[in-house]
């Protein structure tokens, strides 16, 4: 493994818990609704910007056609992560929706990784795995007691 991905991962995270105290601001002044589309649309613009840049629009144009459909549904997906971390966050605090975040997160990957769902390499559950599993439901069960 890479630490240099594993980095870029952490970051991304981070990134996400930042992200999510920000749009939980600007749902509480907006409405959630509207400030999701305020997030997409200022993240279509900027992925449009970096697009253009990187002068790829061709290779996307020449594919699109060929993608199955439901690999298009991470656009709406995006949407309900932004709405519903924004939701979370303004009701049960930024620490306890991450961890809700990090535990269904890290359980919807491995059973992605085990089934080989969406093009993924088949990557076994192991008792290992699954030992992990469960003292991530402690640690989250001692993290959310008040």
């Amino acid at each position: 493994m890479s630490i240099v991905f594993l980095l870029i991962a952490g970051f991304a995270g981070a990134l996400m818990a930042v992200q999510g105290c920000l749009n939980s601001y600007l749902g509480e002044k907006l409405g959630l609704i509207p400030a999701a589309f305020s997030v997409q649309l200022l993240g279509t613009l900027t992925v449009g910007g970096l697009l253009l840049l990187s002068r790829q629009g061709g290779s996307l144009l020449g594919t699109v056609g060929k993608i199955p459909y439901y690999y298009w549904l991470g656009g709406p997906i995006g949407v309900a992560i932004i709405y519903g971390v924004a939701a979370a966050i303004s009701r049960i605090g930024a620490g306890n929706a991450t961890t809700g975040i990090i535990f269904f997160q890290l359980l919807t990957a491995y059973l992605i990784d085990h089934f080989g769902l969406f093009n993924q390499e088949a990557v076994p559950l192991t008792a290992g795995k699954i030992i992990g599993i469960l003292l991530m439901v402690g640690g989250a069960f001692l993290l959310l007691r008040r």
